[in-house]
């Protein structure tokens, strides 16, 4: 997700300081697990911590390698309370809540439940599909892979003036569709690619009108309960833990000064956003749907992995059903497959390079959603993990 700039005036409109009731507990130090040494762990050490002095507030970092698995964490974790940033706190890893829908859409495709083929219309009411451009032709793999043109929700300022006037409201999908109706389709249903979180909420739709229950409960035991992911959390359907969930910063007034943005809520809990997890249980997650191959049948993660011709502009990955391509102009073959989480407080990438087997868990308690300083920060600090990691 991408906050245009002028974000950072619709800010100065409002007294939001009176109404940003905190929802993120204070955060406590965690026991964060022991693991052998690692090679390359006096590296990676180092980076994280050269860009914590940067101004990135805490950072954590996992990988994994044909030497084993390293996590480290440097920063804080809670600037307020003075807690230092742990491989074990809990963050809000945005848009990666995306590719575990996915990997439920594919799970509900392989019993017969959901025809990825099947146009959404089939499944919802008109009521639903009301004066969204597109919607009554698209179907739910377009959704999916992004080619249904669908109008994205976070390209409207009307919407986020409404997180910034109430940031800690609980929106429901239909709340969130109200910014998306009577807007123009983006391009033919079909025709381009072109990423939409208003795909994945409406995916969201889909599963809670054919799933038998409603999504988050289907996302709860079919992916995170088999995967025993402890630490992953599924917000606002499931309460988080206390004190071990990280605070999240953003430079809201671009001054240079970040601001606890913990309670900030750009729509979590309706398919495009919600998760919070740790570097561990995403390690877990990617684990089992690219290396073990557990999670979904083969077919369904050859589905998955069907990326579109479409490149986009001034991007460096293409999109699958739920998947990136990533560092696809890196050389070597050092492309990989996950996703990206961009949100307002928090930032993550959780990523496997195929070719080279290796994995890459990186958790930022800083928003990059909106142009800030510390933006281009970040995108140098993930350039340089990788480079790290593929020596």
């Amino acid at each position: 997700m991408r906050i245009i700039i002028l974000l950072i005036w619709l800010v100065l409109l409002l007294s939001i300081s009176s109404c940003s009731k905190k929802t993120i507990e204070a955060t406590l130090v965690c026991d964060a697990p022991s693991l052998p040494t690692h090679p390359k762990q006096q590296g990676f050490n180092h980076l994280i911590n050269k860009f914590t002095d940067k101004g990135v507030p805490g950072i954590a970092l996992l990988i994994k390698d044909s030497n084993g698995t390293w996590a480290g964490a440097a920063g804080m974790a809670d600037i307020a309370q003075g807690i230092p940033m742990q491989s074990c706190h809990i963050s809000k890893v945005a848009s990666i809540t995306k590719i575990f829908m996915a990997a439920l859409a594919m799970k509900l495709a392989e019993d017969g439940t959901l025809n990825l083929d099947e146009k959404i219309s089939t499944y919802l009411t008109p009521a639903q599909l009301k004066d969204i451009a597109n919607a009554d032709e698209v179907t739910v793999r377009q959704l999916l892979n992004h080619t249904t043109g669908i109008y994205d929700v976070i390209t409207n300022n009307s919407f986020y003036l409404d997180v910034l006037n109430n940031p800690p409201k609980h929106r429901t999908q239909a709340d969130i569709l109200k910014f998306v109706r009577n807007k123009p389709a983006v391009f033919a249903a079909g025709s381009s690619s072109g990423y939409s979180n208003t795909n994945t909420l409406l995916l969201s739709l889909v599963i809670d009108k054919l799933g038998g229950k409603p999504h988050q409960t289907l996302l709860r035991e079919k992916i995170i309960e088999p995967l025993q992911l402890e630490n992953t959390f599924y917000y606002y359907h499931d309460k988080l833990p206390e004190n071990k969930v990280a605070q999240g910063y953003y430079d809201l007034y671009n001054n240079g000064k970040i601001e606890n943005l913990s309670s900030y809520n750009t729509g979590s809990g309706n398919g495009y956003t919600g998760l919070y997890s740790n570097v561990f249980d995403l390690l877990k997650f990617i684990d089992a749907l690219f290396i073990d191959k557990t999670l979904v049948s083969q077919n369904s993660l050859h589905q998955m992995l069907d990326f579109n011709a479409f490149e986009e502009a001034d991007s460096d990955r293409l999109l699958g059903a739920g998947v990136m391509k990533d560092f696809i102009h890196r050389s070597n073959n050092e492309y990989a497959y996950g996703h990206r989480g961009r949100d307002l407080a928090y930032s993550a990438d959780l990523f496997y390079f195929p070719e080279k087997n290796k994995v890459m868990v990186l958790i930022v308690n800083y928003g990059t959603d909106g142009d800030s300083k510390l933006r281009p920060t970040f995108y140098d600090l993930r350039k340089e993990v990788v480079d790290e990691l593929m020596k």
